[in-house]
């Protein structure tokens, strides 16, 4: 059963950094891209930044210049460097996944980060 399990998230003042980082394991085959998502309250849930397979990303334009998605492919493992944090970047931050033989998604549990003004 694959499963994906984030780390990295918390509190942090306005114009600081975090890291988030997100582990895979489990059967994972023809995988198709991995991204993270943010839900703020009462908002549904956006993508903030996708990494594909061959390693094409893209952007949220809300994050674009601020946040960068990377992977280790020997770690099975995707972060999300997150600079120059604002408080409307506020919110629990999801890791989704898509691969298999039959294309699917697999989210984490998620992690909050909160950004203090």
């Amino acid at each position: 059963q694959a499963q994906l399990v984030e780390s990295g998230g918390g509190l942090v003042q306005a114009g600081g950094s975090l890291r988030l980082s997100c582990a895979a394991s489990g059967s994972i085959v023809r995988l198709i891209r991995m991204a993270w998502y943010r839900q703020a309250p009462g908002k549904q849930r956006d993508l903030v930044a996708a990494i594909t397979s061959g390693g094409a990303t893209n952007y949220a334009d809300s994050v674009k210049g601020r946040f960068t998605i990377s992977r280790d492919n020997a770690k099975n493992t995707v972060y999300l460097q997150m600079n120059s944090l604002k408080p409307e970047d506020t919110g629990h931050y999801y890791c989704n996944g898509q691969w298999g033989w039959v294309p699917r998604d697999y989210w984490g549990q998620g992690t909050q980060v909160t950004v203090s003004s």
